[in-house]
């Protein structure tokens, strides 16, 4: 079993940036995973936003997000972040983290691939 634990998430004026982490633990030995980024705002379907595949690094990004966020990792730390910049108040949503099997550019959006998912974390642009 895998526990994803978010972190960072808060209050930024538009235009701002913030940085989100995701901190892995429990039975992280094991195949290369996607870790992805997701989010939900209230009243929408939770939607895919950046995901990154161990297995060859590739990193895979949401339009509408794609100039504005960046996903990395540090597998010493079992750890992925989203560095958030040039915010929106569309962007205001609860971010999750997930974590799953070997993800493709057709597969990363899809929830039902990813075996383990974190609680979320609030972030609220104004």
């Amino acid at each position: 079993h895998v526990q994803l634990v978010e972190s960072g998430g808060g209050s930024a004026q538009a235009g701002g940036s913030l940085t989100l982490s995701c901190k892995a633990s429990g039975n992280t030995a094991s195949s290369p995973q996607c870790m992805a980024w997701f989010r939900q705002a209230p009243g929408k379907a939770r939607e895919g936003i950046a995901a990154i595949y161990a297995g060859d690094g590739r990193t895979y990004y949401a339009d509408s997000v794609k100039t504005r966020f960046s996903i990395g990792e540090d597998n010493v730390k079992n750890t992925i972040y989203l560095q958030m910049s040039s915010l929106k108040s569309e962007d205001t949503a609860m971010y999750y983290c997930a974590r799953g099997g070997r993800c493709t550019s057709t597969s990363w959006k899809t929830t039902e691939k990813y075996s383990y998912w974190g609680q979320g974390t609030q972030v609220t642009v104004s």
